[in-house]
């Protein structure tokens, strides 16, 4: 947990499937050796990127899946990495889920924000039952991403839950992330809390962004993301870069400034912007396969396809920015990852 209160790269973790849209065991592993050997500080699994459908009753891999990250990173991590596991849906199934984490040695739970018909006092309730099997991050999906609106007093009682070990959020809407990070500081627990930056349109800007709050001065520690999913290796040394930036670097600063605008260039053309995100798993998916660590881009739900132009996009956004990939990196040890 000291790994994710200092601040990692997490990236979240895609499901590899066949072309029967059957679990790919030797691929799924090799998922997780790839980003272990990339330097990741955490994975999070079962989250939005490895597709929700692994809990339907009739595909049944939430568990299949959890267990064999949490043994890859237990038999194979040369370092200290903090697994995180999503849980959905009221309390009772998150507590379920939370306690299968559990049983497998994860470290945190992410809760999913999307529980329909709950009040904040719902959800602070659901995260209190949750926390008591494991330490909880948060996560505010914003109102601009499709979320709901959390309010100030909202996210000061949950960073003042006894096991509330982090917030993630999405900041797409600059105001509503200055009132998580006001209402974090106001927190009686405010210096156990981190703060993750989500998926988003300015990575680099969040994670260069002091928050001068109560005179203290906040960061966001990391970054818990489905863009990191690919390319990790570069955004292990890209948050190096911003660490060096933040301790007074200035050439580190420019050189993170310059890639600030690259980044968001990138992240547009990954997770599918122009086509309103319906291709953000399978722009994934088709740098992987590209890589050779995915076999295809298949999904559990058959409409989550490239967008038209989205492979051209990447295309462009890999050539046009080499510091971005790791191809080199992953052509290197892919033979030995899916051994």
């Amino acid at each position: 947990m000291d790994v994710l209160a200092e601040g990692a790269v997490i990236p979240a973790h895609p499901l590899a499937l066949g072309a029967d849209c059957k679990l790919d065991e030797r691929r799924q592993r090799a998922l997780t050796r790839y980003y272990l050997a990339s330097g990741a500080g955490g994975l999070a699994v079962a989250v939005h990127t490895t597709q929700f459908e692994i809990r339907e009753p009739g595909i049944g891999l939430l568990a299949p899946v959890l267990e064999l990250a949490a043994e890859t990173v237990r038999n194979e991590a040369g370092h200290p990495v903090v697994t995180v596991a999503g849980a959905c849906g009221h309390t009772a199934q998150a507590v379920s889920e939370a306690e299968l984490a559990a049983s497998l040695g994860y470290d945190a739970v992410l809760l999913s924000p999307a529980v329909p018909g709950a009040d904040e006092k719902g959800l602070l309730d659901r995260a209190r039952a949750v926390g008591e099997v494991l330490p909880v991050i948060g996560f505010y999906l914003q109102e601009a991403v499709g979320g709901r609106y959390l309010s100030p007093s909202f996210w000061s009682s949950f960073a003042d839950l006894p096991n509330t070990a982090a917030i993630k959020t999405a900041p797409f809407d600059r105001y509503r992330t200055a009132d998580v990070v006001r209402a974090v500081a106001a927190a009686d627990r405010s210096d156990e809390v981190a703060l993750y930056t989500g998926n988003d349109d300015d990575i680099i800007g969040d994670l260069l962004t002091p928050y001068e709050t109560k005179g203290t001065r906040r960061w966001f520690a990391g970054g818990l993301l489905g863009q990191w999913a690919v390319w990790t290796g570069s955004a292990v040394t890209l948050l190096d870069q911003v660490r060096r930036a933040r301790a007074g670097d200035h050439d580190a600063l420019v050189g993170c400034l310059a890639r600030r605008p690259e980044l968001t260039d990138a992240n547009s053309a990954l997770f599918d912007v122009r086509g309103g995100f319906r291709g953000c798993i399978a722009g994934v998916h088709e740098v992987l396969r590209r890589q050779g660590l995915l076999e295809g881009i298949w999904c559990l739900d058959p409409k989550e396809v490239l967008s038209p132009g989205q492979a051209e996009e990447i295309t462009r956004v890999a050539t046009a920015y080499p510091w971005l990939t790791d191809d080199d990196f992953v052509a290197e040890h892919v033979d030995d990852w899916l051994s």
